[in-house]
């Protein structure tokens, strides 16, 4: 099946699709767009720490096959300009203004990890905004074990610098054969992109998001019961970075959310089984 990629911009796969720029405010915002144009776009928010070259291009050139799809850069990171925000307020006030300046009335929103953080916030701040939800690889607000990502991560960071490997062959997958296998390709795909790359994170930005991710766990709860709108949640059975507890929490607390645990998998586990977790979430988003 074919679709027309007929504005400026898009490509048929995410390797290959250029790096655009839209001001919103006064700073220059990254993304890229891909796919069929028409219909009610899926806005992507990525993990902490992530440029645009970090969406995994199996899951993105999968829904892009029958949407429209925005990968985005925060403020103050990949190549966006600005300060990053020390708030998940201020980084979903970022993404709603970033999606009314694309001259979008309504999204599906898919949030990784902080990006799950944001798309909560975002659902909860702007009413209308968001027509499905996905949510992966994260957790609410106010919970104690959310705020304590830092120090979780900082050990297996030090691990991956001092074994030469990538900090997410670590923090995402599981310490298992398959995990470890699953791991390698994930990262080998994350490079396959060639030429005009993002900017990676400055080491400043990766603390300022840090320091948004600790404020998150350690906020109040917020009413995730208003949320009226489907929701789906993935995660693996062995996340640590939040643990995967919070999934199940968040299924609990919003209303008729979905939600799918994958077997022997990490906070990555949409990567594992991005095949699976594809067909489970186009299948969700043209219900």
């Amino acid at each position: 099946m074919t679709f027309p990629f007929d504005k400026p911009g898009s490509a048929e796969r995410y390797i290959e699709a250029p790096n655009l720029s839209i001001d919103v405010g006064g700073t220059a915002f990254a993304y890229r767009d891909l796919g069929p144009h028409g219909g009610v776009p899926i806005v992507l928010l990525n993990h902490w720490g992530a440029v645009l070259d970090n969406f995994d291009p199996r899951i993105v050139d999968a829904l892009a096959q029958r949407r429209r799809v925005i990968a985005t850069d925060y403020r103050g990171i990949g190549g966006s300009g600005g300060t990053a925000p020390v708030s998940v307020d201020a980084m979903s006030r970022d993404a709603i203004a970033l999606i009314r300046a694309l001259g979008f009335e309504t999204v599906d929103l898919f949030g990784f990890s902080l990006g799950g953080f944001v798309a909560q916030d975002v659902t909860l701040k702007a009413p209308g905004l968001v027509r499905r939800l996905i949510l992966t690889g994260t957790g609410p607000a106010g919970r104690q074990d959310v705020d304590r990502v830092g120090a979780i991560s900082w050990p297996l960071m030090l691990k991956g610098l001092l074994t030469s490997r990538d900090l997410k062959f670590y923090l995402f997958f599981t310490s298992t054969a398959n995990g470890r296998r699953v791991a390698k390709d994930f990262l080998d795909r994350l490079k396959e992109r060639k030429a005009d790359k993002d900017k990676g994170p400055t080491p400043a930005a990766f603390l300022r998001q840090l320091e948004a991710i600790k404020a998150w766990g350690g906020q109040e709860p917020q009413d995730l019961g208003s949320i009226e709108i489907p929701v789906l949640i993935a995660n693996g059975d062995d996340d640590i970075m939040p643990p995967t507890v919070n999934s199940t929490d968040m299924a609990r607390r919003i209303p008729g959310a979905q939600l799918e645990i994958y077997r022997d998998a990490g906070h990555g586990g949409i990567f594992q089984y991005h095949t699976d977790f594809v067909s489970k979430a186009l299948a969700f988003l043209a219900a």
